[in-house]
């Protein structure tokens, strides 16, 4: 299985990267390809809605990073989605990179499954509603199939993740068919 993991934490050793590892030694493990687009250090211009790619069949900001990652995309089986959760949705660099979607809407609709992993220090599991909410609408709108949601609350830093939630990380990339 061929699975992209799009990560959107500006922190190379932070909370969610602890859980991208721990999921990506599993699907390693199960024998599944996972290439990891880090969002927060590539450069991924917004989308402005111009329409260009209605038009053209090509994304007016066709030049940046979203020209590596867009073959990755098309070719995955699966769609890993790994942020820290700020102000209940994911970071920035992230969402840049999904509202970029728009442009490819039908090359990657249906077929596909999704997971979303986040972290967040706030510990009430609301918190991270909104996003699992959005999350779920993206893959609607995709038809992907939703294969795990994880979100490891009142975690600030990888010292508060517990071993269970790891595990949980890892199962996640192990499990996928």
């Amino acid at each position: 299985m061929k699975i992209v993991m799009l990560a959107g934490s500006p922190h190379k050793n932070g909370t969610t990267a602890a859980l991208a590892e721990q999921f990506q030694r599993g699907a390693a493990e199960a024998g599944h390809e996972v290439y990891r687009f880090d969002a927060a250090f590539r450069s991924v211009h917004p989308c402005v809605a111009c329409d260009t790619c209605r038009r053209t069949g090509t994304c007016a900001f066709s030049g940046d990073d979203m020209t590596e990652l867009e073959p990755h995309l098309f070719a995955a089986d699966a769609v890993v989605f790994v942020s820290p959760v700020y102000y209940f949705t994911v970071t920035a660099q992230l969402k840049a990179v999904i509202d970029r979607f728009y442009a490819n809407g039908a090359k990657l609709r249906d077929g596909k499954k999704t997971l979303l992993l986040t972290a967040m220090s706030n510990p009430d599991p609301d918190a991270a509603a909104g996003t699992n909410t959005t999350f779920c609408r993206i893959a609607k709108l995709l038809n992907w199939e939703v294969a795990g949601i994880l979100n490891a609350v009142g975690c600030s830093t990888p010292a508060d993740l517990s071993e269970e939630l790891l595990k949980q990380a890892h199962d996640l990339g192990s499990s996928l068919r």
